[in-house]
């Protein structure tokens, strides 16, 4: 069984892990340890590059707190171009997968704030009156209408992050 360590306690994050994780080695797979730790990067990040730091840092950090795992992945959104993503970043002792998600883009009066600076999620509660949306459905879930959801989006992502762990083309 795989021992995993999950960089974040948020449910929609470890839900879209797990369900990666067990999708690529199969049910019951994995045991995931969900910790909290610092992302070194502002609780919104923007941008490409500071979103991905944020997930390097995540396991960095995660790694530091829990040096016996089989995998340690992260999972930070940010805000690039008007729009909504996530990076994913996932490790073992040897190897490292990275994935951008899909991107969402986000009306201007939601941006408006967010480049006030404030975070996407207490934004997303404000309008919508879902209480730590961020933890839920999150925004994509409100602008596609529950077709998608923070967790589906993430589940891809983490998926394509896993592909050098499982695919022996990445070792050639």
């Amino acid at each position: 069984m795989h021992q995993v360590v999950s960089a974040t306690t948020n449910p929609a994050k470890i839900q879209a892990i797990l369900a990666a994780f067990e999708l690529i080695f199969g049910e019951g797979s994995c045991q995931i340890d969900a910790i909290s730790v610092d992302t070194g990067v502002p609780e919104q990040p923007f941008g490409s590059e500071e979103t991905r730091t944020g997930a390097r840092n995540r396991v960095t950090n995660a790694k530091a707190a829990r040096p016996d795992a089989d995998f340690w992945v992260a999972i930070e959104a940010g805000i690039d171009e008007g729009a909504t993503f996530s990076w994913v970043v996932i490790e073992s002792r040897s190897q490292r997968g990275e994935a951008r998600s899909a991107t969402l883009p986000l009306p201007e009066i939601i941006l408006e704030q967010v480049r006030a600076g404030e975070a996407l999620g207490p934004v997303m509660s404000k309008y919508t009156g879902i209480d730590k949306i961020g933890n839920k459905e999150g925004a994509i879930g409100v602008f596609t209408a529950g077709v998608l959801t923070r967790s589906s989006v993430y589940h891809q992502a983490v998926v394509l992050a896993l592909s050098p762990f499982h695919n022996a083309l990445y070792r050639q």
